[in-house]
């Protein structure tokens, strides 16, 4: 090993999650900057360092040396005291006023902001306000510095470094030290394989019982991710096994133990379950029993008059299917309508809503994301709201509406009700009073909710409740080739790919995925725009099988912001840059921002100083901190998966052979089903073709609809 000393010039990469970085520094006795890779994230330009490491030669990039360790010393010129402050290493200290502080103080500046701080209010600019955030900061700099210290000689990234310190504080490395695999209890980014690392590091005992208790959660909570409220005792012990190496017995014994402290739930001998998904989904099924049992909304009297007054009033005339969903709506106490697009549901919904309100009955509408609420606002011209915003969440108390605190309606109309996963479903018909009538509004054929459960699909194979499905596709919806396209792949047959000139449906084949790429970039920036008189950013929407690949969302959002966004005020975090009217999506439910999973929004302000940005959803301005970022990504183009819910002016999607592990029916159908005015596929017709005959979708672990059949007949199903 040698021995590499130098200041920090330049920072090109940094990879947030790995801590794997590839910085410039200036070192005596070489004429060049030295390029040095490794794991060197809290490192910031200015620093000076002594780096441990060798020398390597790579093919693509030149000579390179290699860090295993580094040690860090407060840099000694004013040029690298600047560069050092001015890093985005203290909040309150951008470049402006490092080079303000650094010309006030010279030598002195980082001793006064050591031990004197309070002198910086003599700074041109420096208020009592920045005073106190420098002052803090500094603070925190330096005890998370001993953080760090400690967690990367354990082979942690300081990415999360920076939560673990955020998450416990001064209390960090005590609570690592004595049991690391609470990291992964609490702390959103870090699984049980880097909690592993650590604690093997820390030598914990391979076998020990919190090693095994975390790797059964960490099986449990993967297959949650895939959508199962429960595993199967002989699908989780494989699992584990794998997982953690050992042997059967042992893995048998920590879920004897593991059920004893109410960790997990063992449910008909072969279900094992993570407790909020036992109690959601058994809870789930007696709240529906119960609201169907409940007296209230019920229309008992003529439907046909009231109807008859609708048609007059509103100069629209009902099909005999509409009518006869309206009667069994209005007569319900618990209905799904479900049906594609062009088979009338917004209009049979609206009647139903008219209905009830010419009953005097309290109606609320609801969704479960923002853009399916808005859709619904627009629809019905009434107020609906996300299911989180219905249910007044606020952290950390949760759930204000709830079964204390129900909310005030005679009647709930929940749309996009494909989307809900079982957890939140228990939490909204928990706050629904007895008396109230629930009508699920839903597109069974659509994808699944991106959380566990199966919830629309498992209702109405329960057989248990009053099921409208709508079939036809009304004469005015038979023009548009998405619609009929969007039904033709529902049924197994192939979409009419050739093109007329007024049509809203395109099929551009191309198999190389450079050039599907180069196009998909040319459509949106140029083509698109210019023919459709539509914003590229709100108005276009790319939608991908997969995020990774060339023709993934990733790789996509790096061609699209290039295409869109030129601009040069941002921030980067790990390899994004976030740039000021870049399009993003927040993946992670944010309770105490009142963001989530999946909502989209503009970045409106930056601030390179503060380390800050602001994005606006939907007219809400929410502020993040640069450490907040790995919440967000570009948005641009999103997976299929993320797009439920919405709705978007113009969608273009690759469909080609290199998703073949993700083409099926129902993510092909959700894609088409997604556009409002123009779809545009680009691809080949062997992906396309292969998609719609791929009808095997992949079952859940969910005994939902069992709970509900396990109740005598409480309804009847009528497919229209």
């Amino acid at each position: 090993m040698e021995y590499l000393s130098g200041i920090v010039e330049r920072i090109t990469y940094c990879n947030e999650q790995t801590g794997f970085s590839v910085i410039k520094i200036k070192s005596k006795g070489f004429a060049d900057l030295v390029t040095v890779v490794g794991n060197l994230a809290t490192v910031n330009v200015g620093s000076v360092l002594r780096v441990k490491g060798e020398w390597k030669f790579d093919s693509k990039y030149g000579k390179q040396f290699s860090a295993v360790d580094y040690r860090e010393t407060v840099p000694a010129t004013l040029a690298g005291i600047e560069k050092y402050l001015g890093s985005g290493l203290i909040k309150g200290i951008g470049p402006v006023y490092a080079r303000r502080i650094v010309k006030h103080f010279k030598e002195d500046t980082l001793r006064v902001i050591e031990e004197s701080a309070d002198y910086l209010i003599n700074v041109e600019g420096i208020g009592p306000k920045r005073v106190e955030m420098v002052k803090k900061a500094w603070r925190e700099q330096k005890e998370i510095k001993n953080v760090m210290i400690f967690l990367q000689s354990h082979g942690v990234s300081a990415a999360y470094a920076v939560k673990i310190f955020k998450t416990y504080g001064n209390k960090s490395i005590e609570i690592v030290r004595n049991n690391p695999y609470r990291l992964a209890d609490d702390i959103w980014g870090i699984g049980f394989k880097t909690a592993d690392k650590i604690a093997q590091q820390l030598g914990f005992a391979k076998n020990s019982y919190e090693r095994c208790r975390s790797g059964i959660i960490y099986v449990l909570n993967q297959l949650a991710n895939d959508g199962h409220c429960f595993a199967r005792r002989e699908q989780l012990i494989t699992e584990a096994v794998k997982v953690l190496e050992l042997e059967e017995s042992r893995i048998n014994f920590t879920l004897e133990k593991m059920a004893e402290e109410k960790s997990i739930i063992l449910d008909e001998k072969d279900a094992i379950y993570l407790p909020p998904f036992f109690f959601s989904e058994t809870g789930t099924a007696k709240r529906i029993r119960e609201i169907i049992a409940g007296q209230g909304a019920l229309f008992r009297g003529n439907v046909d008059s009231l109807v008859t007054k609708l048609q007059r009033e509103f100069n629209i005339k009902y099909d005999q299917i509409q009518l006869e969903a309206i009667k069994m709506a209005v007569s319900s106490k618990f209905v799904v309508l479900t049906g594609g697009p062009g088979t009338g549901k917004t209009t049979t919904i609206l009647a139903i809503i008219r209905i009830f309100q010419k009953m005097g009955k309290r109606v609320l509408l609801a969704a479960p994301t923002g853009r399916a609420a808005k859709k619904m606002s627009e629809t019905t011209g009434m107020e609906a709201k996300t299911i989180h915003r219905l249910l007044e969440y606020n952290p950390p108390g949760g759930y204000q509406k709830n079964a204390e605190n129900p909310l005030k309606c005679d009647v709930l109309i929940i749309d996009e009700a494909s989307m809900i996963d079982i957890i939140l479903m228990y939490n909204l018909l928990k706050a629904v009073p007895d008396e109230a009538a629930v009508i699920l509004v839903g597109d069974v054929d659509q994808l699944p909710s991106v959380g566990a459960g199966n919830v629309l699909k498992d209702i109405i194979d329960s057989d248990t409740v009053n099921v409208i499905e709508l079939k036809r596709i009304f004469r005015q919806a038979m023009g548009s080739a998405i619609i009929t396209n969007a039904h033709r792949i529902n049924k197994g047959q192939m979409p009419v790919l050739k093109g007329r000139k007024n049509s809203d449906f395109f099929f551009i084949e191309e198999e190389d995925p450079n050039k599907i790429a180069e196009t998909i970039k040319l459509l949106c920036t140029q083509r698109l725009p210019a023919y459709y008189k539509v914003n590229p950013v709100e108005d276009i929407q790319v939608l991908c099988p997969m995020q990774r690949g060339e023709i993934g969302a990733q790789n996509l959002n790096l061609l699209l912001q290039e295409g869109l966004n030129s601009g040069n005020i941002s921030i980067k975090y790990g390899g994004t840059v976030f740039r000021l009217h870049d399009k993003v999506m927040q993946v992670k439910n944010n309770y105490e921002k009142n963001v989530f999973n999946g909502d989209i929004g503009i970045i409106s302000k930056i601030d390179p100083e503060e380390r800050k940005l602001t994005i606006r959803f939907d007219g809400n301005e929410v502020d993040y901190d640069a450490s907040e970022l790995d919440e967000v990504v570009l948005a641009y183009a999103t997976t299929v998966h993320k797009s439920q819910g919405s709705e978007y002016q113009i969608v273009v999607a690759p469909i080609a052979m290199q998703h073949y592990i993700m083409l099926q029916r129902n993510l092909l159908y959700t894609c088409v089903t997604r556009a409002k005015k123009v779809m545009v596929l680009v691809g080949t017709k062997k992906a396309i073709g292969i998609a719609v005959s791929n009808n095997s979708i992949s079952q859940r672990n969910t005994l939902l609809a069992k709970r509900l059949s396990d109740t005598p007949g409480i309804g009847f199903d009528a497919g229209l």
